[in-house]
């Protein structure tokens, strides 16, 4: 069964958008957790416009399950991580504006830098994650950089799916093939949803962690997190 990490992301930006701790973060981290999610994503940006710094600090030292942080590997961003020793870190290219990622890494120009990071992050025990497209010189790529895994970037499978699921897939199951061949484990996320996500499971193989956040969240709204957590649940085994 592939494992469900909830990005808490849009609870934090609820939160900052009128100050104060309403909804509580940390409460929501760790009920998201008790309602059976298996990971936990954040994804803390230079500008902190929804996780912060001390949100990531706090949810580490009272969540169990496995914590994923996300982000760009700035000076900033290494230092926290090495500091709380997530479980997994996952790399992603986002410019400091970004408002979602959009993109996965160029691995073979950055190269060097992936790898420097990589070995730093390994060397404390993290296990280490690359933000990649289908492309499969971004896959070989990635494998030279001494990661762990790759995580796919779904935006294009689902931005596609209501129209073509067949042809929508077909590029993440030929890239989950190269990946595997190439020693990495796979994750993968960005707006897999309720309609798509059983799909994008069944037919893509070795896809150990999906990591699903702005659908979910929205999706509580209507149906309560504990039921929707539920819900996804379902559709991943």
């Amino acid at each position: 069964m592939t494992r469900l990490s909830v990005n808490i992301n849009k609870i934090a930006t609820l939160r900052n958008a009128r100050g104060g701790n309403l909804p509580n973060v940390l409460e929501a981290a760790m009920n998201c957790e008790r309602y059976g999610a298996q990971g936990i994503t954040v994804h803390p940006r230079p500008d902190e416009r929804h996780i912060r710094y001390q949100d990531v600090r706090d949810i580490r030292q009272k969540i169990i399950t496995e914590f994923n942080i996300e982000g760009y590997p700035s000076d900033n961003f290494i230092s926290l991580v090495l500091e709380v020793l997530p479980h997994q870190v996952t790399l992603v290219p986002d410019p400091p504006d970004a408002i979602t990622s959009n993109s996965g890494w160029d691995t073979k120009t950055n190269l060097g830098f992936l790898r420097d990071v990589i070995s730093a992050f390994q060397e404390k025990g993290i296990r280490t994650s690359i933000f990649v497209d289908t492309q499969d010189i971004n896959i070989i790529y990635a494998a030279k950089t001494g990661t762990n895994r790759v995580e796919l970037y779904t935006e294009p499978y689902a931005r596609l799916f209501p129209e073509n699921k067949e042809k929508a897939i077909q590029p993440f199951v030929k890239a989950s093939v190269l990946a595997h061949k190439n020693g990495l484990e796979l994750n993968a996320g960005h707006d897999l949803n309720l309609e798509n996500l059983k799909y994008f499971c069944e037919k893509t193989k070795f896809i150990e962690e999906v990591s699903i956040g702005h659908a979910l969240i929205s999706d509580a709204l209507y149906y309560g997190l504990e039921n929707t957590i539920q819900m996804y649940l379902r559709e991943l085994k």
